[in-house]
């Protein structure tokens, strides 16, 4: 078992953890009722583990569609009334049990509903794992762009089992080592070496990628300046994603079409070499985050001004000059033509 300390909460990254899970909620939770929000491929997997699991506790789910349509407005309200209705109190335990869109919208209900109820974050993707569970940020989505509404708000712990990974397909593990690549890339040489050569990965490598977005995280909890980072290969991926209407490219697919066009504007410039280009291509090529023919930057230049880290100022934009090590660039849309 694996832990890793924030300034609010922990992280478990265990084997089997799942099992461990009525010990880790005593350590934070004294009450009867837990609810649970998770979609229902999830709950179809795991809903009856979970309750044999927590069978001293009384557990109500709330079980919403799978996939990024589900990170809005109208799902939002859907979860906090059927919570209500479920007779949930502001000192009940939220569990969000799934991928990234049930952790970043039920962290965000939790955010918000009765002004602020207690949860805890169990990943269940690789993406999630290595990405969206850890760091506090949650929300949903606008017709105008992604993760426009939300908050920072912490859980109380966050519990990631390697044994969710077993149940992935191909493609939904490939999504995850798309965030674990950018976070290589930004932050830490040898876990871009390992990916390299590696199409799986270990608890080893998902505390690796952790502790990259943990460095920053510390320094810039907010957002700020150096959180930014973490955005590498975002700007031009939720534009994708966007203009896509969330269906035709998983998020670890769309970013790694914008972490190319990234390496790119970072060549313009003179920051990234060709052959660091060259090199993550050929990566994302064989991991099959990306295809020939790739897509082209200038169709997505409408889509980035609404990404929210474009200021008065103009974007803050991330790019690697190097291995391991991210900047931000002031620009400005024309700077993309």
């Amino acid at each position: 078992m694996t832990y890793i300390k924030m300034p609010q909460y922990d992280i478990f990254i265990e084997k089997n953890g799942l099992l461990n899970l009525p010990k880790y909620i005593a350590d934070v939770y004294t009450y009867h009722d837990i609810y649970i929000v998770t979609d229902e491929t999830v709950y179809e997997l795991y809903g009856k583990k979970i309750e044999n699991i927590l069978v001293t506790h009384k557990v109500f789910f709330v079980v919403v569609k799978p996939g990024e349509k589900s990170k809005s407005l109208d799902t939002y309200h859907q979860v906090v009334k059927e919570l209500v209705q479920k007779g949930m109190r502001r000192n009940h335990l939220l569990i969000a049990l799934g991928g990234g869109v049930v952790g970043d919208l039920t962290g965000f209900v939790a955010s918000t509903i009765f002004r602020g109820v207690p949860f805890v974050q169990i990943p269940t993707t690789l993406l999630a794992q290595v990405d969206s569970s850890v760091g506090g940020k949650v929300g949903i989505d606008l017709e105008e762009g992604k993760n426009l509404v939300g908050s920072f708000y912490n859980p109380l712990f966050v519990l990631i089992d390697p044994e969710f990974l077993k149940t992935l397909s191909k493609r939904e593990y490939a999504n995850g080592l798309a965030e674990m690549i950018k976070a290589g890339l930004i932050g830490d040489k040898k876990l871009y070496h390992h990916l390299l050569s590696h199409d799986l990965v270990t608890e080893e490598e998902i505390t690796m990628a952790i502790q990259v977005k943990r460095a920053v995280v510390l320094v810039d909890p907010y957002d700020k300046k150096e959180r930014m980072f973490l955005n590498f290969g975002h700007t031009f991926g939720h534009a994708i994603e966007k203009k896509h209407h969330y269906e035709s490219y998983k998020h670890g697919e769309a970013i790694s079409y914008g972490m190319l066009f990234a390496l790119q504007v970072g060549i313009k410039y003179h920051e990234t070499k060709q052959e660091l280009y060259d090199e993550v291509k050929e990566l994302l090529l064989a991991r099959g985050l990306v295809k020939e023919p790739l897509l082209k930057m200038e169709d997505y230049i409408r889509e980035i001004q609404s990404d929210k880290k474009f200021l008065a100022n103009g974007l803050n934009f991330i790019i690697v000059d190097r291995i391991g090590d991210a900047k931000i660039v002031p620009l400005k849309e024309s700077d993309f033509l």
